[in-house]
């Protein structure tokens, strides 16, 4: 169906509901606050079920133990999922109806340009990083660079929510942490995930120090657009993935610019390889980039989306999903995700370079509808499936053995002398 008929249709519903505009505005919090213990008992009641009965189907993701834990990690998945879903103002009508004309507009704009059919020729390369800003830092004990460069990004000619997104100017200024070695070493390039951003948690929970020190690695963990310090609104404010789809596009966008460009400086310094790590949001946007540098030693997906309109629709709030026009404005954002999809890039890094690890208990990021299927676009390359939910990945062994050997595997890495790090450390 085009677009602009969509559109009309959800206009005419929203015009037959008198209370549209009011009812998106009440808070109704409640009943998103009630929902994660409901969803952890029903996912805890499905894997005994799963368990006992021992049936799926072939290639289908493994069946987790049911355990105390897991029921645990899979309950604090839905309390930080209910805070996503919270902190979430419900969009006006106006607002709505600016999405609306928004998604309309770029769907025409990237149809004729061809970027539809062929996402990868959205993405501009950028331009090299030559002479970067850097000053020490510190993070408790680990000593750190702290790099910061003008983006440059903008996004293309006419293309709807520009300006508003060229006019958030903090997000101008790309910044990144950086632990070097004194002599040449091989890079990664750790990618953070959504509502991250700030330097004490980035280098803990991508585990800066254990790549650093125990694996030898250089190691850079760029800040996303619209997180860190290149947020606006709160400390817990999330700029993207949102709602709002056109500023999906832009920010994954910018990520990918600013992220090839801080690979630029990184080759500019030796030929020594590099890698890219991403978690969550970050694992999203080191799929895309495994479709755009086809030179990188690796690329490590850690429990990755795939699909924003997917995950767009299974986490709207519940008041939401009393209003189709939310549905249909899902359904239509679905061919412009596209650009930004890593379903509809072909990978460039060759298989054996590219790993995916993801929870079987994940409650933010579906192991089936998500996970699954970019193992499958990707050629079904090396995975390992741990138990635990999308932030229990923090406390698995499995994960850290699993990171040392695709290091390995892409030449990163030298083999092992001993056992890793306690998986808990940082």
């Amino acid at each position: 169906m085009e677009a602009a008929a969509v559109i009309d249709g959800m206009r005419a519903q929203a015009a037959r509901a008198s209370r549209w505009g009011r009812t998106l505005a009440q808070p109704q919090w409640w009943s998103d606050f009630l929902v994660p213990a409901g969803r952890a008992t029903r996912f805890y009641t499905r894997a005994w079920l799963d368990w006992t009965s021992r049936h799926r189907r072939p290639g289908d993701v493994p069946i987790p133990r049911p355990s105390l834990s897991l029921a645990l990690e899979a309950a604090l998945d839905e309390v930080i999922l209910t805070g996503f879903k919270l902190g979430r103002l419900p969009r006006t009508t106006d607002v709505l109806h600016r999405i609306e004309d928004e998604v309309a507009g770029a769907l025409a704009l990237y149809g004729d340009a061809g970027w539809l059919e062929d996402p990868a020729t959205f993405h501009r390369a950028p331009p090299p990083l030559t002479d970067p800003h850097l000053e020490p830092a510190r993070a408790g004990d680990l000593a750190y660079e702290q790099l910061t460069f003008e983006s440059g990004y903008r996004p293309h000619p006419g293309e709807p929510g520009r300006e508003r997104w060229l006019g958030h100017e903090r997000n101008r200024t790309a910044h990144a942490w950086v632990l070097r070695h004194p002599e040449p070493r091989p890079w990664i390039v750790a990618i953070h995930g959504a509502g991250m951003g700030s330097a004490g948690l980035d280098l803990r929970v991508m585990r800066a120090a254990w790549f650093h020190r125990e694996l030898g690695l250089n190691v850079a963990l760029p800040v996303m657009p619209l997180h860190g310090p290149r947020r606006e609104g709160g400390p817990f404010s999330v700029g993207f993935p949102s709602d709002d789809i056109l500023d999906n596009v832009h920010g994954v966008s910018q990520a990918l610019w600013d992220v090839r460009r801080l690979l630029s400086w990184i080759r500019s310094r030796d030929d020594r390889p590099a890698g890219v790590y991403g978690l969550s949001l970050g694992g999203y946007t080191a799929a895309l980039l495994a479709g755009l540098e086809p030179d990188l030693a690796c690329v490590i997906a850690g429990v990755p989306p795939a699909d924003f309109s997917d995950l767009f629709e299974a986490h709207m709030p519940t008041r939401y999903h009393r209003h189709t026009g939310y549905g249909s404005l899902s359904e239509i954002s679905r061919s412009l995700h596209r650009v930004i999809s890593p379903l509809s890039m072909v990978p460039l890094v060759p298989r054996h370079r590219r790993f995916i690890y993801a929870g079987l208990a994940d409650r933010l990021v579906h192991p089936q509808r998500q996970v699954r299927r970019l193992w499958s676009h990707w050629d079904q390359p090396h995975i390992t499936w741990f138990e635990g939910s999308h932030v229990g990945f923090y406390w698995a062994s499995a994960v850290l053995e699993f990171l040392r050997e695709a290091l390995v595997e892409s030449g990163l890495v030298a083999e092992p002398s001993g056992p890793a790090s306690p998986a808990g450390g940082a």
